[in-house]
């Protein structure tokens, strides 16, 4: 039985052991978002990231505001009904379904991410309107294979019609030595023609000695960290038609009154993209 809405007040749940004497990414993105699911070693790792990288928080925040209007964009322009999210990080108002079921109630959204605490929040994320549908699954980008199989998902989601993945700010916590585009790769292959893949991903390109510290910063604390230039990003969209704007900077993509003027490339260091699988 799927975690849905329903499911979940009926489901037992196993202890979850949240981990929380090392640092991790979901609970650092949460700390520079300010919010307050976070411990001593997420906040001491975000604050030497943040002592490489002073604009660390605009980053953040600006990766954030992008993920909101492409799946804005997605629902209303694309006419979208179905989301997976992948690498969702604990929830913070407005998250996918809070956006796309403002546009479509009907909207159906599948969030996964391998941070027990998550885990423990994903009641939160499974709050969503009497005609659409949330799941989350407690799982990790690594393992395709099951995130595919998992009844959260084939419970929730219809793979034989459109799909928009999204990978927010996930990739670049994936080392090349796991392959991540096989692993993007394999996830578009399931997903039918009019799918479309969305990525954030921290780059250096703007300010590679800022780069090099703060990703020095995370792997210090066990925390994977690669950012990448922009070649490598494209990589990962090899086969897909990219929207316009095509591959820009966060605060780039589509921008609403809500972003702040005068931000630079370099304050957001973070590529983005929009593509639509033909």
């Amino acid at each position: 039985m799927a975690w849905t809405r329903h499911a979940w007040q009926t489901t037992p749940r196993p202890p979850v052991n949240l981990r929380t004497d090392q640092p991790h990414s979901a609970r650092m993105y949460d700390y520079l978002l300010g919010g307050k699911d976070n411990f001593p070693p997420d906040r001491d790792a975000a604050e030497q990231a943040l002592a490489g990288f002073p604009y660390l928080r605009i980053a953040t925040r600006q990766n954030r505001a992008f993920m909101t209007r492409a799946v804005r964009y997605l629902a209303t322009e694309a006419g979208i009904r179905q989301f997976l999210d992948i690498g969702t990080g604990i929830p913070t108002s407005p998250n996918v379904h809070e956006t796309v079921q403002a546009v479509a109630p009907d909207a159906r959204v599948v969030y996964a991410d391998n941070d027990p605490i998550v885990l423990t929040h994903a009641r939160a994320l499974l709050t969503g309107t009497a005609a659409g549908r949330t799941a989350y699954l407690d799982a990790d980008l690594r393992d395709v294979e099951s995130i595919l199989a998992a009844p959260e998902l084939r419970d929730t989601l219809d793979l034989t019609r459109p799909v928009s993945l999204s990978l927010i700010a996930i990739l670049h916590f994936v080392p090349d030595s796991d392959d991540p585009y096989r692993l993007v790769a394999r996830l578009v292959d399931a997903l039918p023609a009019g799918s479309h893949l969305t990525i954030s991903h921290g780059t250096g390109d703007f300010a590679p000695a800022v780069r090099d510290q703060a990703a020095s910063a995370y792997r210090a604390r066990g925390v994977s960290a690669a950012p990448r230039d922009h070649a490598a990003f494209v990589r990962f969209f090899d086969g897909l038609e990219l929207l316009d704007p095509g591959v820009t900077v966060a605060h780039r993509w589509r921008p609403d009154d809500q972003v702040p003027a005068g931000l630079t490339d370099a304050q957001v260091s973070c590529y983005v993209a929009v593509a639509r699988k033909p």
